[in-house]
Formats: C-alpha cells, sequence, structure tokens
C-alpha cells in the first residue's frame, strides 16, 4: 500500500489527540488554578521502503506552567501564588501540586481544598486553624495567624523542570521528583485575599481547534486520494477479461 496512507493516518491519529486535548483546555477554562495540557509530537522515520518515510507519533501529553491570571477575591482564605511555586495538599497516594489557592475550613479547623483535600505545610503535615477565632491573616511566606498567634504556614514548594507532570483532579498534578521547599520569599510569596484562575487562553485554543480541524479534513482528503489511485493501478495492472 501507498506510504502516503499510512502518512495521513499517523496525522489523523496525531490531530485526534490534540483535538481531545483542545476541547479539556476549553472545558476548563473556567476551572480554578487549571493549567492547561500542550502536546508534543515527533518524527518517526521508517526505513522499511526503498526510501525514508516520516511518520507523526501519536503525541505526548505534558502540562503547561503557565501562570494563570491573578483575580481580587477579598475571602481571606483565598490565596494566590507570585511566582513559579505550588501549593500541595494530601492526596490518597501523597502529596498532590495546585495552583488552586481557593481553600476553606470545616468546623474542625482543619485547612482544605475546595474538593476537601487536607492543605500541608512545608514538612507536610496537615493544618489546623481554630475555628473559634476570626479569620487568619496569611503572610507573603504563607505563616497564619489568628491573633498574635501563629497557627501553622501553608507549604509553598518549587518543581524542578525535569520532573514529570501527571493530572489529578481538575487543577491537581502529581510530580516524579517532590517538589522541593521555598526558601526565598523575594521572588516567590502568596497573595492573601486574591485567587489564580486557569492559563487556558479560550481565543488561542478556538484558533488552534480550527487549524487542527482543517488540518485533519486535509489529510482525510489525502487518504481518499491514495485509495483512489491504488483502486486505478488495480485496475490498470489487474487482468483483462
Amino acid at each position: 500500500m501507498q506510504s502516503s496512507l499510512y502518512v495521513a493516518l499517523s496525522a489523523q491519529v496525531a490531530m485526534e489527540k490534540r483535538l481531545n486535548t483542545i476541547a479539556n483546555n476549553v472545558a476548563n477554562m473556567n476551572t480554578g488554578g487549571f493549567r492547561a495540557d500542550e502536546v508534543k509530537f515527533e518524527e518517526i522515520l521508517s526505513l522499511a521502503a526503498k526510501e525514508n518515510v516520516s511518520f507523526a507519533s501519536s503525541g505526548q501529553n505534558f502540562v503547561s506552567r503557565r501562570t494563570g491570571p491573578i483575580v481580587k477575591t477579598d475571602n481571606p482564605l483565598d490565596v494566590a501564588i507570585q511566582g513559579e511555586a505550588w501549593f500541595a495538599f494530601n492526596g490518597p497516594n501523597g502529596a498532590v501540586y495546585t495552583r488552586d489557592g481557593r481553600f476553606k475550613m470545616n468546623e474542625n479547623g482543619d485547612l482544605l481544598t475546595v474538593e476537601g483535600y487536607p492543605v500541608l505545610d512545608a514538612g507536610g503535615a496537615p493544618i489546623a486553624l481554630d475555628p473559634m477565632v476570626g479569620s487568619p491573616t496569611i503572610g507573603r511566606d504563607g505563616t497564619i495567624m489568628q491573633g498574635t498567634n501563629q497557627v501553622g504556614a501553608i507549604g509553598i514548594f518549587n518543581l524542578r523542570n525535569d520532573s514529570r507532570l501527571s493530572r489529578f483532579g481538575n487543577s491537581g498534578v502529581m510530580s516524579s521528583i517532590p517538589g522541593e521547599v521555598v526558601q526565598d520569599f523575594n521572588s516567590t510569596g502568596v497573595q492573601q485575599g486574591y485567587s489564580e484562575g486557569s492559563n487556558v487562553n479560550p481565543v488561542l485554543e478556538m484558533t488552534k481547534m480550527i487549524a487542527v480541524q482543517r488540518n485533519f479534513d486535509s489529510a482525510a482528503t489525502t487518504i481518499q486520494e491514495s485509495e483512489s489511485t491504488l483502486m486505478d493501478a488495480i485496475r490498470t495492472l489487474g487482468p483483462s477479461s
């Protein structure tokens, strides 16, 4: 069978994955702290034919680390990170990192994420506040004060660039390399009364979707032309009656 048919099929597989990724990004454009999915494609070179043939890989997803917009909420339990760091919470299988700082406090004083997971301090321990005292004051370094007493500190972690991130829920990620506690708060810190939104650019994503759809249709046309050419060859070279 013609190589162009296989090449076009590999392109369609890659573009289908890209379309699914874009659709998921658009669906989460209003999810707090959401990080968009991107896809990395590689060229696969086949040496089976007389001439080298290049195919597109199916693509590998990775989580974008671009920051999202910071919005003022004036909620004392909302905190947004300035810089590239992450919060952490205790997931079912260990620490999960997130940029979504819309926290809440339950009746026992436990500091929780919006999904109800315990927020962790720098040592990886859950944070407990006093529910009978007024709203906490949260410093740039994550220190939590209630009145004149320090009751805890929100952990702030850096994730290495070479760590592999996999998704957990809507806005959480698990890292192949544990996060490193932030020590320098000159360029990194938290803002109380603010929250970070999704880093998805809906206009850009829709533009990408249109371009990918056009390329998908173009690949489909190539497949149809290849099949037509093959059938013509069979009819021409086949035995005559």
